[in-house]
């Protein structure tokens, strides 16, 4: 892997949702690393949950070597807060955690089974970031809000349609 210390040019996504413009190899790692301790939780990570990170993850840039260890990563026994400590990017006002729950949050709906087991986990991340109650339930009513949104998008544009 090359060196996990570089720093590479954000995403264009980064760039126009976060306004984020560089970042470690490191941060794209641990990042990833706490999503799938996150989503997790439940015992296993499914397919549908390793696919929204790994395309995810590929839309923020990350290279494609980061990418290949998310899929052999032991998320069962996970330090959040370890891996949390090595995400870092150049914007100060970025919230790591808030964009960390809203992320896991999204992952693990990603299987159409969000788990008793993973509202737990995020509920223990959002305590562990230090995210408020009430920030923490807006990301999870955001989330369902923007799914909300999709369905109604592909109704209108007629991707998809009533059996």
């Amino acid at each position: 892997m090359s060196n996990i210390q570089e720093v590479l040019p954000a995403s264009e996504f980064l760039k126009k949702n976060l306004g984020i413009s560089e970042i470690p190899t490191e941060a794209y790692l641990n990042y990833g690393y706490a999503l799938l301790a996150i989503a997790g939780a439940d015992g296993e990570v499914s397919e549908a949950e390793l696919n929204w990170l790994v395309n995810h993850q590929r839309m923020a840039g990350a290279p494609e070597e980061v990418i290949e260890k998310y899929k052999t990563f032991e998320y069962k026994n996970a330090d959040l807060e370890a891996l949390l400590a090595k995400v870092s990017v150049d914007v100060s006002t970025w919230s790591k955690s808030r964009s960390l729950l809203y992320h896991a949050i999204q992952m693990a709906r990603a299987d159409e089974d969000y788990s008793t087991e993973e509202q737990k986990a995020v509920k223990k991340a959002a305590k562990l970031l230090k995210v408020e109650d009430d920030i923490a339930l807006a990301l999870n009513r955001l989330v369902e809000t923007e799914e909300a949104i999709t369905a109604l998008r592909k109704a209108l544009l007629q991707t998809e349609v009533l059996a």
